[in-house]
């Protein structure tokens, strides 16, 4: 059995950590049905992105983007569970199904556990933002800590773990974020923000997406998502291959920014908008979802892993 993530050139926590989480929830996995593929963690559920053939076992992914994939045939597609009712609706599955994200898993590791806290504020983006904003240079105008979704899985985990609130525009930030008992408040850049996957997630926890408006910080990150800057309309672009993940290491959060020119200190002017949004945002009142309901969802799929291990192991 091989797990299933989207691979992408840039690096996203959210994706990278189907690498070793089902290594950890179900051991020896990667020994048995070699015909078959794990789709997990992720907004995945896309024709675009899973072969028609073959035999797939879907353990709460999520759909978000494109058109779902045909799972008809019961020979191929095993559902045990999606990532929550929005998703179960759109594939065909009574609401229950619709467990949660399993990414709060990560919660079970002992490596993630009793971790001492930082006392960091901390501003998580979406990797667009990331790749083509000014983020790290406006944390340290605002006092909020930046990180990188790029980064490697473990070490972005282990920061959002440490911290004492989340800012959270990357979506996987915030679920973390809740499943560590971090209070988050969401943000977004953008008007035509995909809020299917977000509410998706929430609504297994009873919060409530509701983000923030926060401005892009640069005219490259409005063309990167078609939006407005000093109210001028982009089109959307893709993003260069340039933006590649940052490399791997302790350093996850960008304490200082890299431009000093007076080009540097042009941009972070014309960010003024940015930072003043992102600083009132952070003062806003977070959410954490209730022990009872997260522990709920929880063992709800460790059943669903329990019955999986009967069956394939």
């Amino acid at each position: 059995m091989k797990p299933f993530y989207w691979e992408s050139d840039h690096g996203n926590f959210g994706d990278d950590l189907n690498l070793w989480l089902w290594d950890f929830l179900l051991p020896g996995l990667r020994e048995v049905h070699e015909e078959t593929l794990l789709v997990g963690v992720g907004t995945v559920l896309n024709a675009d992105l899973l072969a028609p053939v073959g035999h797939k076992l879907v353990v709460g992914s999520g759909f978000g983007y494109g058109t779902l994939p045909d799972m008809s045939n019961a020979s191929q597609w095993d559902i045990r569970c999606v990532r929550g009712p929005l998703t179960a609706k759109k594939v065909g599955l009574p609401p229950e199904k619709g467990i949660i994200d399993p990414a709060v898993m990560v919660t079970e590791m002992p490596e993630f556990q009793n971790l001492p806290k930082n006392g960091r504020r901390t501003f998580i983006p979406h990797w667009e933002s990331a790749a083509a904003g000014i983020w790290p240079a406006i944390c340290k105008t605002v006092g909020l800590s930046y990180l990188d979704p790029r980064g490697e899985a473990k070490a972005v985990i282990r920061e959002i773990a440490q911290s004492d609130l989340i800012v959270a525009e990357s979506m996987h930030g915030a679920i973390l974020a809740d499943a560590f008992r971090v209070p988050w408040i969401a943000v977004s850049t953008s008007r035509s923000i995909n809020s299917f996957k977000w509410n998706d997630w929430a609504s297994t926890v009873g919060v409530t997406y509701a983000p923030k408006h926060v401005p892009v910080s640069t005219r490259a990150e409005a063309i990167a998502k078609g939006a407005k800057f000093w109210g001028v309309e982009f089109e959307r672009n893709d993003m260069p291959e340039k933006h590649s993940r940052p490399g791997f290491g302790d350093t996850v959060t960008v304490a200082e920014p890299r431009q000093t020119s007076l080009r540097g200190m042009a941009k972070q002017a014309l960010a003024v908008p940015s930072a003043l949004a992102l600083w009132q945002a952070a003062k806003a009142t977070p959410q954490l979802s209730a022990d009872a309901t997260l522990a709920r969802r929880k063992q709800q799929l460790f059943d669903v892993v329990g019955e999986i291990r009967r069956d394939y192991f």
